[in-house]
């Protein structure tokens, strides 16, 4: 299961909910014949759901999914995550990637210096962050990394290759 986004809100009164979506093209997501909902964005038990409805509301995304016909169910829901299976998913194009295919990746700089792994991703608003982790416990090191074309120079092979120095 790739996680897209997640419910932040119920929305109305009609079973809406407003949808923190993890990528840039949640309009994608009326083509899927279902979506899934988790608990956690492991997913320990997803439940699917159809989308009847998706629309953008100013700035937030609000969507309606079958069963879910007023306030109380939607409250229910509040916080859960929406996924899908990968292979309902479309192709990601050049240049695009779905971020659990980047968490794990090592890092690595233009000099070929270890950083560490991407642990997570963070969405700024601005861009996402990677999240790279280097060491364990006293000696572990946290680096956020924008992930733009200025600071991730290819992704290829495992690694991500980035502009950044390793004492940064």
């Amino acid at each position: 299961m790739i996680v897209l986004g997640r419910i932040v809100a119920p929305y109305g009164v009609q079973g809406w909910v407003k949808v923190h979506p993890f990528g840039d093209d949640p309009a994608a997501w009326s083509r899927m014949p279902s979506l899934w909902l988790g608990q956690d964005s492991e997913g320990s038990v997803w439940q699917a759901y159809r989308l009847t409805g998706l629309r953008r509301h100013g700035r937030a995304l609000v969507a309606k999914l079958a069963g879910v016909d007023d306030r109380n169910g939607a409250e229910a829901i509040d916080g859960r995550f929406l996924a899908a299976p990968r292979d309902a998913l479309p192709k990601a194009g050049k240049g695009e990637y779905f971020w659990a295919d980047l968490i794990g990746l090592a890092v690595v700089n233009e000099r070929d210096e270890c950083l560490g792994t991407v642990a997570t991703l963070l969405e700024t608003g601005a861009h996402p962050v990677l999240v790279v982790r280097d060491g364990e416990g006293a000696q572990e090191r946290e680096r956020l990394l924008p992930f733009v074309a200025e600071v991730v120079k290819d992704v290829a092979d495992g690694r991500i290759i980035v502009a950044w120095g390793k004492d940064w």
